[in-house]
């Protein structure tokens, strides 16, 4: 009988589906993994199991009993324990508060000697790998990224739970931290304990899992005991195919011309997150940045446009250097950077639709004076390439949907046509019509000559619209696909089998 069960589990967030079918059963002293693309619905499954996150339908079963978890707190009580991929850290307490959050008592008395006391106990798990200034005291923002997440790691484990879930927990952590933290799971799993481990690194897979679950758009598709399989298998499985499958847009993009002029040109580029980044772009590509979230794809486009400057190397704008020390100095000289985070680099909040729409084209053209007439027949153009809907310029940028607001937010940057169009996951969070919208401007722009370079953590839309897709792993290119080699399997591939 299975220690943990979901069977049928779903959850629907308005239009979007982000779990279809998730079923999962764990056994008492095992390494559960799971495994699927970004978006595929591991998290979510996972968040369900712990209480954060409500199911629209299906069964969990704790031993074979059913089990409501109304919420974390019950999740607890029952028996389960999780490492979150987003860390839930208190970031002003100190490392022994945050490993014992869940216990801590309220009020100002507390017996810090206790506290700290039982919080060693997970400390001195990780003895000899946790670096410098790193004690039961420190204060968690005073951390490096890999001492924090290990702080998130010895919380979940002072739950001290049969049921363990680790969401890609090895992510920030280095190679003695990682080998640390599996001799850990492998003495809790020799003690019983039951472990959902989530990773996209084939290598970890394969030396910690007993069994696989793998999940595709939303479904459980497949579990296998990892002795009886292999990556290229599972990755099979990821893909829904077999290693000849094409690109799943409708559109195949044209390869330019090897004599087309080279517009943009990276040599060597380091900075905060990324290391010796090389490439170049010429009018009329489309150059795709793929691989694994967080694995130095937007660090490199924030660099070029000077949002966090690179400490070394070299950029070439149309045959001149382009010093990238700030954004209004890339903006000048023809470049143009649209992030799918349109709260932190898009939209003004507050203020009506023009003055989002208009500020890039005011700092082009040095515009002290302008009048509102003059502005919106500038932006018109632009809004409407993008069918952008809207009442009218003076509304609040807040009365539009999440789509139609991205599409402001690109509008800004089409007024006065760029040289280089950086695209950092510029779909994230929108409705498909607005996608499709984006995408076929996006073309329209490259057919014109336009140099475009595109992240995005969703491949299909890489494969649908890239001439050229360089993947990223650690922070630097590992691979590039080109032509017929542009497949699922292969742009899987590359990132699993790299990682």
């Amino acid at each position: 009988m299975a220690r943990l069960a979901a069977k049928a589990v779903s959850k629907t967030y308005g239009a979007t589906k982000a779990l279809r079918r998730g079923d999962l059963e764990v056994e008492a002293g095992e390494v559960h993994v799971l495994i699927g693309s970004n978006g595929s619905g591991k998290s979510t499954l996972c968040k369900i199991v712990a209480g954060s996150v409500r199911p629209d339908n299906g069964e969990l079963l704790f031993e074979g009993h059913p089990m409501v978890v109304s919420g974390p707190n019950a999740a607890r009580k029952i028996g389960i324990g999780i490492f979150y991929q987003e860390l839930s850290l208190a970031p002003h307490r100190t490392v022994a508060e945050n490993i014992l959050l869940s216990d801590l008592p309220g009020g100002v008395f507390v017996d810090r000697k206790a506290l700290n006391t039982k919080a060693q106990r997970y400390i001195d798990l990780f003895k000899n790998v946790t670096g410098d200034n790193f004690h039961a005291g420190a204060i968690v923002e005073t951390l490096r990224p890999d001492q924090r997440q290990l702080v998130e790691i010895m919380k979940a484990l002072s739950s001290e739970a049969p049921i363990l879930i680790f969401d890609e927990p090895t992510s920030a952590l280095d190679r003695a931290q990682v080998d640390r933290f599996f001799e850990i799971l492998r003495e809790l799993k020799d003690d019983g304990r039951s472990i959902v481990f989530i990773s996209h690194r084939m290598d970890e897979i394969f030396a910690l899992g007993d069994r696989v679950t793998v999940i595709r758009d939303g479904e459980t598709v497949a579990t296998k005991r990892i002795a009886e399989t292999d990556a290229a298998e599972v990755i099979r499985l990821m893909v829904g195919g077999d290693e000849t499958l094409t690109a799943a847009e409708p559109h195949q993009p044209t390869a330019v011309a090897a004599t087309a002029k080279t517009v943009l040109a990276v040599d060597a580029l380091s900075g905060d997150g990324f290391g010796n980044v090389s490439f170049n772009v010429a009018a009329g590509e489309i150059l795709g940045l793929g691989g694994l979230h967080g694995q130095g794809q937007s660090a490199v486009l924030r660099a070029l446009f000077g949002a966090t400057p690179p400490t070394s190397g070299t950029v070439l704008l149309n045959d001149k250097a382009l010093a990238s020390s700030s954004p209004r100095a890339t903006i000048n000289r023809g470049l143009a950077y649209i992030s799918g985070d349109r709260r932190r680099d898009g939209v003004i909040a507050g203020r009506p639709i023009l003055e989002n729409v208009t500020p890039v084209h005011a700092l082009k053209q040095r515009l002290s004076l302008a009048t509102p007439s003059s502005l919106r027949e500038k932006a018109k153009p632009a809004l409407e390439a993008l069918r952008t809907k809207f009442a009218g310029f003076s509304h609040p940028i807040g009365s539009l949907s999440g789509g139609n607001q991205q599409k402001i937010v690109i509008a800004r940057w089409l007024i006065d046509r760029p040289d280089v169009l950086l695209l950092d996951d510029p779909t994230k969070g929108i409705d498909l019509q607005a996608k499709t919208d984006l995408f076929q401007l996006i073309r329209k722009l490259a057919a014109e000559g336009m140099a475009i370079v595109l992240y995005s953590s969703e491949d299909a839309e890489l494969l649908g619209n890239a001439d050229r897709i360089l993947v990223f792993n650690g922070g630097s290119v590992t691979r590039e696909l080109t032509g017929a080699d542009r497949t699922p399997f292969n742009l899987y591939q590359a990132a699993y089998e790299a990682a």
